[in-house]
C-alpha cells in the first residue's frame, strides 16, 4: 500500500500532539520542592513520587518521532515519483518554513531534554553538604514551554508538507507538459501561418 501525504501529515500531527499532551501532564506533576530531611551535616531532600522524569523522556521521543516523520516525508517519493531536492528548494515559502520546522524542533528538544535530565539529577543526588539547600526542582515552566514549541514545530513541519505537496504537483506538471511538447514548440502548418500573417 503506498503512502499518501494525508498519512504522513496525520502521523506528523499525532506524535506532535502525544508529545504535546505529555510535556504538559510532565510538568502539572513535577513538584515545586522537595522537603529537607537534616541528618549530621547533610541535608537529604525527599521528594514526593514523581513522573514527571518519565513523562519528559516519553514526550522528547514523541517529538523525536514527529520530527523524524515529517522530515522524510517532505522528501518521500509519493506515487513511486522521486522528486528532485532542488525542486523544493527552489520555493522561498518552504526554504523558510523547513528552517522553522527544523528549528523550533531544535528547541523543543533542548527545553524537553534539559528539564527533564535536571529533574532527574535532583531526584538522584538527594544529598547535600549545603544546610542551607531548599532541595531544589527543575525550573518551572519549561518542561510546558518544551512542549509548546513541540507541537508548534509538528505545525511547522505540517505547513512545510503542504508547500512541498504543492512544489512536487508543480514540478510534475512541468514535465508532463516538457514530454507532450507543451513548452514553446510548435509544428510546421503552426509556423507557416505565423509567417504568413506577419507578412
Amino acid at each position: 500500500m503506498a503512502v499518501t501525504v494525508k498519512q504522513m501529515a496525520l502521523i506528523v500531527a499525532f506524535f506532535g500532539v502525544l508529545s504535546f499532551i505529555f510535556g504538559i501532564v510532565a510538568e502539572n506533576k513535577k513538584p515545586a520542592a522537595g522537603t529537607p530531611i537534616t541528618g549530621k551535616d547533610v541535608v537529604i531532600c525527599k521528594y514526593p513520587s514523581d513522573p514527571s522524569v518519565a513523562l519528559g523522556y516519553l514526550s522528547f521521543a514523541f517529538l523525536l518521532v514527529s520530527t523524524v516523520v515529517g522530515f522524510l516525508s517532505l522528501f518521500y517519493p509519493y506515487q513511486g515519483k522521486s522528486l528532485p531536492q532542488g525542486a523544493l528548494f527552489r520555493s522561498t515559502s518552504f526554504v523558510v518554513f523547513f528552517n522553522i520546522s527544523l528549528l523550533t524542533a531544535g528547541l523543543a528538544a533542548a527545553l524537553l531534554l534539559w528539564t527533564t535530565i535536571t529533574e532527574q539529577l535532583h531526584l538522584s543526588r538527594n544529598v547535600h553538604h549545603n544546610l542551607q539547600t531548599a532541595c531544589p526542582t527543575a525550573k518551572t515552566g519549561l518542561l510546558g514551554g518544551g512542549a509548546f514549541v513541540s507541537l508548534d514545530s509538528s505545525l511547522f513541519w505540517l505547513v512545510a508538507l503542504m508547500l512541498a505537496d504543492n512544489a512536487r504537483e508543480d514540478y510534475f506538471e512541468e514535465v508532463e507538459k516538457d514530454v507532450k511538447g507543451g513548452y514553446g514548440q510548435i509544428d510546421e502548418a503552426d509556423y507557416g501561418n505565423v509567417v504568413k500573417g506577419s507578412a
